[in-house]
């Protein structure tokens, strides 16, 4: 996570030095030429406040995801930001560009506070009260109000953060079934 930390960093100094010429790279809503910048979008912000504000939440639900294993992480990783940027390419204000990696993190913190739900483990609950107790404030972003900030990004991330921890508890539930009816064949 500290990697992936600091190339948010790093594209954001270069784009500093470019006079914020990779902001093109956001998300333009209904633009088919921008369906691929659902992509890059998590990795750019619009100015060094924009990512001070993501820096801490990224890092630290990034690692306790990333805790889950690596599979995990890159699931819902995946799923997080390419809700966050389907969502943000359907539904946003014309004329606006959506950048930044608030709609993966608030795909990581649904995933995780889900995730609990889902499995059914005590370990799981726990932790997804302690994430909810430390975070779940921030769950109003997912609501419109605040001009400026992508709620259809949010919203979007949250939405793959949940697909995420259904898909990843139903598959190994599923694996769990198979691996028992397998051994009572034999």
């Amino acid at each position: 996570m500290g990697l992936g930390l600091a190339l948010l960093w790093v594209i954001e100094i270069l784009d500093l030095f470019t006079g914020g010429a990779l902001d093109r790279l956001g998300v333009s809503p209904r633009d088919v030429s921008d369906l691929p910048n659902i992509l890059t979008a998590p990795l750019i912000h619009f100015g060094f406040g924009h990512l001070i504000a993501n820096t801490v939440p990224f890092f630290v639900l990034g690692v306790v995801v990333l805790l889950g294993g690596l599979r995990r992480w890159l699931i819902s990783t995946g799923s997080s930001v390419v809700g966050s940027g389907l969502l943000a390419w359907l539904i946003s204000p014309p004329g606006s560009v959506t950048a930044g990696a608030s709609g993966l993190i608030f795909g990581w913190l649904v995933y995780l506070l889900a995730r609990g739900i889902f499995s059914k483990d005590a370990r799981q609950i726990l932790l997804s009260l302690v994430i909810f107790a430390l975070w779940g404030g921030v769950l109003w972003g997912l609501l419109p109000g605040v001009p400026g900030v992508s709620w259809q990004a949010h919203l979007g991330g949250a939405l793959g953060g949940l697909a995420a921890a259904w898909w990843l508890d139903s598959t190994s539930e599923r694996r769990k079934r198979l691996s028992v009816q397998s051994w009572r064949r034999m």
